[in-house]
């Protein structure tokens, strides 16, 4: 089933942190599916629970072998000093990009949706989207990390502000 996504910078749901989560539930695995269904019909590379309105500290990410890894109560125990400065973009920001500076490596520890506790390292791209999505849960957008001069729209966005005025 198609979640609505949260939307706007203000959005109390997007700025609350998440809880934990308790126990894996029939519920919760329905809630997973769902959330991938939602991502893929979006077109995003990552999606958490926050973001459809659910504040429980569940996570999708896209690998780079283009499977998507749900994870739940993630938690980065690790970011290395290197760092690289890239664009992001997000479903709950359309239409809105900027370039944000980020770990290039970080170390994650998490629950898989059958709940095996894991230990996994991700670079680049991955670790990119894992410190996004994770920002999610603890109520924190990328824009956070802009200047508002470094917010670029895309071409349909700027016309819709334009049209506000």
């Amino acid at each position: 089933m198609l979640l609505e996504i949260e939307t706007g910078r203000d959005n109390p749901i997007l700025r609350k942190k998440s809880e934990p989560v308790r126990e894996i539930t029939k519920k919760m695995l329905k809630l997973i599916k769902d959330m991938q269904e939602t991502m893929l019909a979006k077109r995003g590379v990552g999606l958490a629970a926050p973001q459809i309105g659910v504040n429980e500290r569940i996570i999708l990410i896209t690998l780079a072998n283009k499977k998507i890894l749900p994870m739940i109560n993630p938690r980065i125990m690790g970011f290395s000093e290197k760092t690289l400065n890239a664009e992001e973009g997000c479903l709950s920001i359309p239409g809105f990009w900027g370039n944000v500076r980020r770990a290039k490596e970080v170390t994650v520890e998490f629950q898989t949706a059958k709940g095996q506790k894991t230990v996994m390292k991700f670079s680049d791209f991955e670790a990119r989207e894992m410190q996004h999505e994770i920002d999610h849960l603890d109520g924190v957008l990328f824009t956070d990390y802009l200047d508002e001069g470094n917010i670029v729209m895309d071409n349909l966005s700027a016309q819709e502000e334009v049209e506000k005025i």
